[in-house]
């Protein structure tokens, strides 16, 4: 039997490339959802990391199973201290679509001296009565003046970011590919790392998942 892992998160895009990564683990990923109703909690942390033990910490409540949370964005060198864990809300808003955010971000970067940027990731594994665990990635790269590839959902900066190294952004590679070059990619591998080394933290799971 499968053991089974949460992937707190809402977004198509992340839980395709988290849950590819993780593919060849003998987990049964399952997302908010498999609820037929479900609520996010209010991401208000000043740190990535404090944002990602909120849902990954309001999931294990919920469900008593392992559970693993992103909280991702990107810094950028010319728009100092207006993203960063704001990224989503940033400028055009939650509510924006990608193509309204993504023409917002594109319109506050004309003229930038510097077009440099990192995007952050952490994930946070929570566990039954065991302290939550952070995996940490970071990539550098350019901004570019107009998206390079077709929007992906929810994570429009994908498609005009270049990672130092890359030949493409990241919207236009596959999931190997991806993984390889980005953020989460990096922090997900840590997470196997972890995983691989620790076996024991799915045994004996008691699910309260409904």
């Amino acid at each position: 039997m499968l053991s089974k892992l949460f992937l707190a998160t809402a977004n198509p895009s992340k839980i395709r490339e988290i849950s590819a990564a993780l593919g060849d683990l003998a987990l049964e990923i399952q997302t908010p959802a498999d609820f037929e109703e479900f609520e996010m909690p209010t991401e208000n942390g000043e740190t990535f990391e404090k944002n990602a033990e909120i849902k990954a910490q309001f999931w294990l409540r919920k469900t008593g199973l392992p559970v693993l949370a992103d909280d991702s964005g990107i810094l950028v060198e010319a728009l100092p201290d207006e993203l960063g864990v704001q990224t989503v809300r940033f400028g055009a808003g939650a509510n924006a679509t990608d193509a309204e955010w993504l023409d917002y971000f594109l319109a506050r970067m004309e003229g930038a001296q510097t077009r440099r940027a990192k995007f952050i990731s952490v994930l946070a594994l929570a566990r039954p009565s065991e302290p939550t665990k952070f995996f940490r990635g970071e990539v550098e790269g350019e901004i570019l003046t107009e998206a390079a590839a077709p929007l992906l959902p929810r994570i429009p900066l994908s498609s005009v970011f270049l990672a130092d190294g890359a030949t493409e952004v990241f919207a236009a590679m596959t999931t190997e590919e991806k993984s390889k070059f980005s953020h989460r990619g990096r922090a997900v591998k840590q997470l196997k790392m972890f995983l691989k080394k620790t076996p024991q933290i799915f045994k004996s799971q008691v699910s309260i998942y409904k």
